[in-house]
């Protein structure tokens, strides 16, 4: 609002001269309190983890890796929907993912992401239409971003976590969080990582 003041009165005060004096020349602009991102906990991050039964779904092995790597990795949806097998290095521990604007960064795995991804492999279908892809749907094609969402959704509700609150990317600030907070990380090396 004060912001259209402004323009409104600039424009008559300077453009038309309809007016001797801008009466918002000394107006404030109010201060925008930021809001702190959320973030899970880490007790949080564990249950979420928990909620994943392989006696209760077929893709468990690959939802819990999708799960890992969102919680350790700090990626972003398209990120992790874009990997593919080869941007997987075990032996060097790292992946490799194309970030906003094409830029590549390679990431360095945990033991946490690397037992999933290990646990994981194994199960992925090979007669995929998406043979490069890493993470697979029921019809055999690279998993689609809102496939990822419903299932973040659904295992944020068994939870007990508000699923309108949190999201895949929420997911993102916990990693980093998490990172800073029990990885000592620190702020410069989390921004590169992220």
């Amino acid at each position: 609002k004060v912001s259209a003041l402004r323009s409104f009165f600039k424009w008559a005060h300077n453009k038309r001269q309809y007016i001797s004096l801008d009466p918002t020349s000394e107006l404030e602009s109010p201060k925008i309190p930021k809001r702190q991102p959320k973030y899970l906990t880490l007790e949080d991050s564990r249950n979420l983890l928990q909620q994943v039964h392989p006696s209760q779904d077929e893709f468990a092995s690959r939802n819990y890796c999708i799960l890992t790597l969102f919680l350790n990795c700090g990626l972003r949806l398209a990120e992790l929907c874009s990997i593919d097998v080869e941007d997987l290095n075990l032996k060097e521990k790292t992946l490799r993912v194309i970030g906003k604007g094409g830029k590549e960064r390679t990431i360095y795995l945990n033991q946490a992401c690397i037992a999933a991804i290990d646990n994981y492999l194994p199960e992925r279908p090979k007669q995929a239409k998406e043979r490069k892809a890493l993470f697979i749907s029921r019809q055999g094609n690279r998993l689609a971003r809102t496939s990822v969402q419903r299932m973040i959704h659904k295992y944020l509700s068994q939870a007990s976590i508000d699923p309108s609150k949190y999201s895949t990317h929420k997911l993102r600030h916990t990693a980093a969080t998490l990172m800073y907070q029990y990885g000592d990380v620190d702020i410069r090396m989390l921004q590169q990582i992220l």
